[in-house]
């Protein structure tokens, strides 16, 4: 790939992966540099640019400050070779370049909740070509508020399949891994022992003799009160938008008598988790249960481990949707959805790591679009 004279400071730590990803154009048709092209994307989307026209606007606007951090003497990219590019550029490439830079972000997953699940992209079909929507699974820090990665499957149904190719992606050592029911595979706890990681996993009906062994055996403890029973339990409490929750876990060794429980490697702990919400008076009650490779000696870690899975749906996904639009975005060409959403998750980690304002994801868009020296400050590059 032909590099500009390019005077980023190197501050702006993705710029090495950039580097190393394959301009996929041929050598008559690199008017603009591959990594002048990532770089603008990645600015744009940061200031709210949604998609390939939103994006040269945007550097057209900003274009005197542009010239202030790279060569440009090509003049900005047209959106029809933003869409072009990304549409044939490697999504592996650029996912290698996007979990090696993420990783940097938390140097110790010691401890730290690692949330995967999965998402589906809704406008991304393609209903003239017979292409369904993307769906994609995501690997999400909920203490650190960083997306680590994420694999693009062709059906929700092929996150099975998908989750074990992206665990061994990552760099897992110490963490917690948690994932839903549909997660609760014997390969994939696994994969993420062999990853020198623990797993949390929920278990419901697609596991349905352990589950039900499960919940036989917690309903028999909650009746004597965890008498005589090798128990331990955390609760803790929120109130907050008129309504008051009661979160409460109980979490004991693997019993004998769960002959089920033998199957599944070095599973260690067996949990009940239950939740109480009241809203107006009315209160209403929900249990899960999960099975651990964590010890059965911290319950106050695996009560928080359970609430923090749940960080991927509110830090990640929803935040995607409603600050970035995503679910209403129509890029679909090639592979420039996957891209896309790689861009938006890269914009989504420099701003969450940006702790001076104290504003929202959307909020922050804004300012970082208005103000030079705040999108400075985002790209880890003080003014």
């Amino acid at each position: 790939m032909p590099t500009s004279s390019m005077v980023l400071p190197a501050e702006f730590s993705l710029l090495e992966g950039f580097m190393t990803i394959t301009d996929p154009r041929s050598e008559q048709g690199r008017k603009h540099p591959l990594v002048n092209v990532l770089v603008i994307a990645v600015c744009a989307v940061i200031c709210g640019a949604d998609n390939w026209v939103e994006i040269e606007d945007w550097a057209n606007a900003k274009r005197q400050w542009l010239e202030t951090i790279l060569d440009m003497t090509n003049g900005v990219p047209s959106h029809d070779t933003f869409g072009r590019v990304f549409a044939i550029l490697s999504p592996d490439e650029f996912q290698l370049a996007f979990m090696r830079w993420a990783r940097s972000l938390v140097v110790d997953l010691e401890g730290k909740v690692v949330a995967i699940d999965g998402k589906t992209l809704r406008r991304s079909h393609d209903r003239a070509n017979n292409r369904s929507a993307i769906h994609v699974v995501n690997a999400w820090c909920t203490e650190a508020g960083v997306s680590l990665g994420q694999l693009k499957t062709e059906e929700k149904s092929n996150e099975i399949t998908a989750v074990p190719e992206l665990l061994r992606l990552l760099h897992l050592k110490g963490a917690i891994v948690t994932l839903d029911a549909m997660g609760c595979q014997k390969k994939i706890a696994g994969t993420i022992l062999e990853r020198e990681a623990d797993y949390l996993l929920a278990v419901k009906d697609n596991q349905p003799t352990l589950a039900l062994e499960l919940k036989e055996w917690f309903d028999v403890g909650q009746g004597k009160s965890f008498q005589g029973m090798d128990v331990e339990s955390a609760t803790e409490k929120s109130n907050g938008h008129g309504r008051k929750e009661e979160r409460s876990i109980w979490i004991a060794p693997v019993p004998d008598e769960l002959k089920s429980c033998k199957q599944w490697p070095e599973m260690r702990s067996i949990i009940w988790a239950e939740s109480l919400r009241t809203i107006k008076g009315k209160t209403s009650s929900h249990s899960r249960y999960y099975i651990s490779s964590l010890p059965p000696t911290n319950a106050p870690l695996v009560l928080k481990a359970v609430r923090d899975h749940w960080g991927v749906e509110n830090g990640l996904h929803w935040t995607l949707d409603v600050a970035f639009r995503e679910d209403e975005s129509r890029v679909r060409r090639g592979f420039a959805a996957e891209n896309m959403g790689r861009l938006r998750q890269i914009a989504l980690n420099m701003l969450k790591q940006e702790k001076g304002l104290k504003i929202g994801i959307k909020g922050k868009r804004l300012h970082a679009g208005w103000e030079n020296d705040y999108l400075l400050k985002v790209l880890k590059v003080e003014s």
